[in-house]
């Protein structure tokens, strides 16, 4: 006997179950029971647009925990690695202790260095895409050019451009997951002249490692974090004489690993790891549990630094300031154009090993003044040098002309200025009635909990506005961001819903959030950062080369680059989606609003025939899978809230 509840009555079936398994016709005038099971695997496709550390990830989890979904993933690049495939300037390192990051599955025990190379880096996400089969859904030198929202259809039409052929081709899918990251679409310096430059000329994101250095005159144009990694490196390439141009002040702190090296009885001096120890790590998994352990608790204790005027703060500005002065002793001049007024933090911290240092060496010449245009045969500053070093050795010629400025000679310029971040992608994306996404993010990029914008259904972002984090594990953010990404396909896929955007209302209220958790902070202290809107500054800290903007623009800066808290608040907030904060648009099946028969849609449609697919020996269901030991919880006997798991805080999702 089989029974259906209508909004109007019940009706009873009489016919047997074996007929009603074979032709599930059960249905009155307002619903028809649907022959799925409740899993309801309708067939989806996702496309997924960046192959670093996001897009590796979501190939990863993806096919783990969907079925009957196509995913393929475009990335532009010639490798996966994104950002650490893009950047190989010399010098380019983690800026935070490498144990902290990586995936939380796939920890790496052989860590070269505290702060691993660039080229490490990347090859651990090589591996892990190779180890995890990621790459079975990743075409690399394939570039998303155009993706716009089909609302007849509730696909998007996407337009990839095969880098190797040229070929441009059309593909669609149910959902649009931007993956891209925030470091890779290249900033230049807005300078006049930038193009007449007849030597050599690159950005730090786009790295001639063919060139050779040598007997060179090289100009440095920006003092963020990768010129922070550049300079020692090319200072101490044979002949070469460097002229860095610095306006903006940057604090230099002490390593972040530090205090935990010293916890673990490891010196802090020595970030480079030996054999042996890299050996210990791989052998004892409980100790290298330890070891990842002590860098994630430090890094999520230190929150209270970016407050203002906590004693944290203050001690951390003290400990940086002394640290500045030390190493710059003697050198008034370079102290004060280096040591801000700003508290440290508001723009990214970078340890810098190396860095002050190398600017005191006789074939650096550090000009602070602003520059005015580039000639074919070098830079001109507005004004004369304010900063040299204290040798007679000829670095790039400077000499004084009538006209107050400054010409400096140079045979290849560097600018380590940086990409632009927090907007949208480089490729238009336009959302419901052709809106781009530029556009609705012209005076902020306003999202939904960092991971969705009203307006554009089933774009999903990750690693997008306000994603990044001041400390912290940042890899555990994006991990997290994936996860609840895979919850909101999941939901389309199992409850029949066509599409998914949050709720206008709610894109509001996230913006609110974020404004007022800044408040108070040093990332809104009076600084140019890529953490902030209207600010001139690159994504690695640095100016463009003609200053930035004044005190009055940057008071009205928000914070668009950073989650307004804690990793460990980012992973409370993204661990079970709010389905009110959300509106929803059922797919077409002929059963509702927008079918042929005009009925009420049943919302609970998708609980199917009442049967399960693991009772389908066929499909390779296991009926009694609940019993399994890896999915049974025990709870401690007697006092179960005293499991040292469950009793500082809430477990219920």
């Amino acid at each position: 006997m089989g029974s259906i509840q209508s909004e109007a009555r019940v009706e009873r079936h009489d016919a047997p179950m074996q007929e009603i398994r074979e032709d599930f016709t059960l249905k009155n005038e307002t619903f028809t029971l649907k022959n799925e099971t409740v899993e309801n695997m309708r067939p989806m496709k996702v496309i997924v647009v960046g192959a670093g550390l996001c897009g590796i990830y979501a190939a990863i989890r993806f096919p783990e925990r969907l079925r009957n979904v196509e995913l393929v993933v475009y990335e532009k690049g010639e490798k996966v690695g994104g950002v650490w495939w893009l950047n190989k300037y010399p010098g380019v390192a983690c800026d935070v202790p490498s144990h902290s990051y990586q995936y939380s599955f796939a920890p790496n025990p052989d860590w070269s260095d505290l702060y691993a190379p660039g080229a490490e880096i990347q090859r651990y996400f090589e591996g892990v895409a190779d180890r995890f089969g990621a790459k079975r859904f990743i075409k690399t030198s394939h570039k998303v050019e155009h993706a716009e929202w089909n609302d007849a259809d509730k696909k998007w039409k996407v337009k990839v451009r095969n880098l190797t052929t040229g070929e441009v081709m059309d593909d669609e899918s149910h959902v649009l997951i931007t993956a891209r990251g925030q470091l890779n679409e290249i900033r230049w310096p807005d300078i006049p002249g930038l193009d007449s430059f007849r030597g050599k000329i690159m950005h730090s994101g786009q790295w001639d490692d063919t060139y050779d250095f040598r007997n060179k005159r090289i100009g440095v144009i920006g003092n963020g974090s990768s010129a922070i990694q550049i300079i020692p490196k090319l200072q101490k390439i044979q002949g070469a004489n460097l002229t860095c141009f610095m306006r903006s002040p940057t604090w230099i702190s002490p390593a972040f690993g530090d205090v935990s090296m010293q916890s673990l009885g490891l010196d802090p001096l020595e970030s480079s790891f030996t054999p042996e120890q890299r050996a210990a790590f791989a052998s004892d998994p409980s100790y290298y549990l330890k070891v990842r352990k002590v860098f994630e608790t430090d890094g999520n204790l230190i929150q209270d630094s970016t407050v203002l005027g906590h004693e944290m703060q203050l001690l951390f500005q003290n400990q940086f300031l002394s640290n500045m002065q030390a190493k710059l002793s003697g050198r008034a001049d370079l102290t004060s154009l280096l040591i801000p007024k700003f508290a440290p933090g508001c723009r990214r911290l970078t340890p810098g090993r190396g860095f002050l240092e190398s600017l005191l060496e006789p074939n650096v010449t550090v000009v602070s003044s602003p520059i005015s245009h580039i000639t074919p045969q070098g830079i001109i500053t507005k004004t004369k040098t304010t900063t040299t070093t204290t040798t007679t050795t000829a670095t790039a010629t400077a000499t004084a002309s009538q006209s107050d400025t400054s010409i400096h000679d140079l045979d290849v310029i560097i600018c380590a200025t940086g990409f632009h971040v927090a907007s949208a992608p480089p490729f238009p994306i336009l959302g419901r009635e052709s809106l781009p996404l530029s556009q609705r993010w012209s005076s902020r990029p306003s999202t939904y909990l960092s991971v969705a914008v009203d307006g554009f259904p089933n774009l999903f972002l990750m690693f997008g506005p306000n994603s990044a984090i001041g400390f912290g594990s940042l890899t555990r953010i994006l991990e997290a961001q994936g996860d609840y990404v895979l919850k909101l396909v999941r939901k389309l896929q199992r409850e029949g819903y066509a599409s998914m955007e949050p709720l206008p209302e709610r894109v509001r209220d996230f913006e609110e959030y974020v404004d007022a958790f800044f408040r108070g902070t040093v990332y809104m202290d009076k600084c140019s950062s890529w953490y902030k809107s209207n600010s001139s500054s690159s994504a690695d800290g640095s100016g463009s080369g003609s200053g930035g903007g004044t005190d009055r623009d940057r008071d009205r800066d928000r914070v668009v680059g950073l989650w307004p808290g804690s990793t460990l608040h980012a992973l409370e907030v993204l661990r079970a989606p709010r389905w009110e904060d959300w509106k929803y648009e059922w797919v077409d099946d002929g059963d509702g609003d927008g079918g042929s028969r005009k009925r009420r849609k049943n919302a609970l449609a998708w609980l199917g025939n009442g049967r399960s697919i693991t009772q389908d020996p066929e499909c390779g269901g296991d009926p009694s899978w609940y019993i399994n030991p890896e999915e049974v919880e025990v709870p401690l006997e007697g006092e179960p809230e005293r499991n040292q798991r469950f009793r500082n805080r809430p477990w219920a999702y």
